[in-house]
């Protein structure tokens, strides 16, 4: 029988092989994923309203930012490792360790997740402020899905998170308690890119954002990753 994942995050001293720079443009790419069909800017089949754009002041102080267009779509910032410069790529048993916060307006869709060659998705979390207390955690290498409520989660409280891509589970901690472990893992040749990114529903499985509203955006004051 496999071991139960300790109860306690891992420990993440010493220097990390990944700090979160946003503002290089060595170490992210703005505004195109191919997570998103062609690259992007687009993804309406995933019920988002994302237009992806390069412009810096929608990702690269830390807050990511959506903004409305005349279209109905919106403006949205987002960040991927993948086709950088350095090409930083997560791997089996590494640490990921964000502090964020979370936005407050209907329709925001927050991430920070993994991607590589269509697949490789880990989701550290995903939230929705028609949920106010509800993290979502997903493993999609190896099929797997949570919901963590916790009082300490909210629209525009700061959460820490830790994540450990284990090869037979992945865990997550939330503000310094276990959320989850999926006892499904990434396998031992895992690999991944890191996408931070703020997107917005578009109404079929969340609300949409309200009509008087133009603006969304959450907080990101740090990522990092260790290796062992």
């Amino acid at each position: 029988m496999r071991p139960p994942p300790t109860a306690r995050a891992p420990r993440t001293t010493g220097t990390p092989v990944f700090t979160a720079d946003f503002t290089s443009t060595a170490q992210w790419v703005a505004g195109r994923t191919w997570a998103y069909p062609g690259g992007g800017p687009i993804n309406p089949g995933d019920d988002k309203l994302d237009h992806l754009v390069a412009d810096p002041s929608y990702a690269r102080t830390g807050t990511f930012r959506a903004t409305r267009r005349h279209d109905g779509l919106w403006n949205a910032g987002l960040l991927t490792t993948e086709g950088s410069a350095e090409g930083f790529a997560l791997r089996t048993g590494d640490v990921l360790t964000a502090r964020v916060r979370l936005p407050v307006g209907t329709g925001a869709w927050p991430a920070i997740w993994t991607w590589r060659d269509g697949d490789q998705e880990i989701d550290v979390f995903e939230y929705h402020p028609d949920n106010p207390d509800l993290l979502e955690l997903s493993n999609r290498v190896r099929g797997g899905h949570h919901y963590h409520r916790a009082p300490s989660i909210g629209p525009g409280r700061w959460i820490d998170l830790t994540v450990e891509f284990g090869p037979r589970s992945v865990v997550w901690w939330v503000n310094g308690e276990r959320a989850h472990a999926d006892r499904r893992g990434v396998g031992w040749r895992w690999r991944a890119y890191l996408i931070v990114n703020l997107s917005v529903c578009a109404g079929h499985y969340h609300p949409a954002p309200e009509e008087h509203v133009s603006e969304l955006s959450y907080e990101v004051a740090g990522v990092h990753v260790y290796r062992r």
